[in-house]
Parts: C-alpha cells; sequence; structure tokens
C-alpha cells in the first residue's frame, strides 16, 4: 500500500519515509535536539514503517525497514535501528543507543544512552536498563555506559540491568532480577542479585515462560 501519514503528524526537514509507511495521528518525526539546526541531521526509516499515535522520534536516526511502534514511544536522537524491530508502548530510548535486526523491546521499558541491544535480542515490559553507575559524581555523564544485551538474550518483565553489564547469547534474566554483573552465554538467572540457577539449552518451552514471569520472593 503507499505511504499514510495522518494530517496531524509532523514529519520535519530531513526525514526520509521508505514506502508503504504508516504514520498516525500526533507523530512528530525528526525533531531537533538542542543546539541542532534544521537539516543539519539525516533521519532515515526504512520501508514499512508503522508508527503509532504520539511517538516521538528525533532527527538523526537511521532506522531500518519494517518498524513498528506502539503509542507514546519516545526515541531520542542518533540512534541505529536495524530491520522489523519493534518498540511498546509508552517505551523510551534515549540516544545513541543501537538495537539490532529482529529486536523486540516490549511497553514502558527504559533504555538509556550508549546501550547495545543486538539481534533477535527481547526485553520485556517495565524492564529498566541503567548507565550511570555514581549519578551525582562530577564525571557521570562522561562516564556513562549502557548494558549490552547480546543476540537473542532475553530479559523479562520488571528486571534492572545496572551500568554497563552484558548479557550473554540466548541467556535469560528472570522476572523482578536485579542484574549486577554479566551473564554468561545460555545462562538462567534470577534473583537480587541475580544469581545463575541453570542453563537456557536444558529448559523446555514451559519452563522459558515462566520464568520471564518470575518475581523474587523473601
Amino acid at each position: 500500500m503507499p505511504t499514510i501519514i495522518a494530517a496531524s503528524a509532523v514529519i520535519r526537514e530531513g526525514v526520509s519515509l521508505g514506502a508503504d509507511c504508516a504514520i498516525d495521528d500526533f507523530v512528530l518525526i525528526g525533531v531537533l535536539p538542542l543546539r541542532s539546526s534544521a537539516g543539519e541531521l539525516k533521519t532515515q526509516l526504512g520501508e514499512a514503517a508503522c508508527i503509532r499515535s504520539h511517538t516521538v522520534i528525533y532527527a538523526g536516526n537511521l532506522i531500518g525497514a519494517r518498524f513498528q511502534t506502539g503509542h507514546g514511544v519516545m526515541i531520542r536522537e542518533l540512534n541505529e535501528i536495524g530491520d522489523d524491530v519493534s518498540i511498546g508502548t509508552h517505551s523510551i530510548i534515549e540516544h545513541h543507543v543501537r538495537i539490532g535486526n529482529g529486536a523486540r523491546i516490549h511497553s514502558n521499558a527504559f533504555v538509556p544512552e550508549y546501550s547495545i541491544i543486538e539481534t533477535g535480542a527481547w526485553v520485556g515490559p517495565n524492564v529498566v536498563l541503567t548507565n550511570a553507575l555514581y549519578p551525582l559524581s562530577p564525571s557521570a555523564k562522561s562516564n556513562l555506559r549502557g548494558p549490552h544485551l547480546l543476540p537473542g538474550a532475553k530479559i523479562g518483565a520488571n528486571a534492572t540491568l545496572l551500568p554497563g553489564v552484558v548479557i550473554g547469547r540466548n541467556a535469560l534474566v528472570g522476572a523482578g532480577s536485579v542484574v549486577v554483573r554479566d551473564v554468561p552465554d545460555d545462562k538462567i538467572v534470577v534473583g537480587n542479585p541475580a544469581r545463575v540457577i541453570g542453563e537456557v539449552s536444558c529448559l523446555t518451552a514451559y519452563q522459558t515462560e515462566q520464568l520471564t514471569r518470575w518475581e523474587s520472593k523473601e
């Protein structure tokens, strides 16, 4: 189908849209960050994007094909987002984030600056990634380091990841966990602080689903 842009959507100068996109009401694309001028930052959305109402996408984002957002998503400037990525309702992606092909970020997630979410990684609802070890220190801004999710990593609902932690390939973080150190490939971690309890390769599909809903108990 041809690209459809709602009458109330605003597409700023310097934005390039691929074919067959659908842009809902009250969407803003190409919003300028502070200290930048019109047309300075290239903004690109690939073909067949579906951008739901009240989403705001800042200038300088390079986004692949078949990108989808829920309602009210905020995406700050200068991110690289691959093909077939979806970002759920009311989630926030800060600037200088890299998101690989096929990654999925569910509703109400927070992804801070300098995070990396690789191909096929999965971030559950209400997950919080952090990037400042000492938020009030004078050097906090110059030492920001977001988490790094390797391909196929899965983060269960309401989990919190501390700055700079690496979540291994196909690893699974149980819901409600607080991850304070790196998680090896294929491992399952749960709790606060998160601890290894097994291997993903040994799980059945049912067990995987239950762990993504796991909540820590005293």
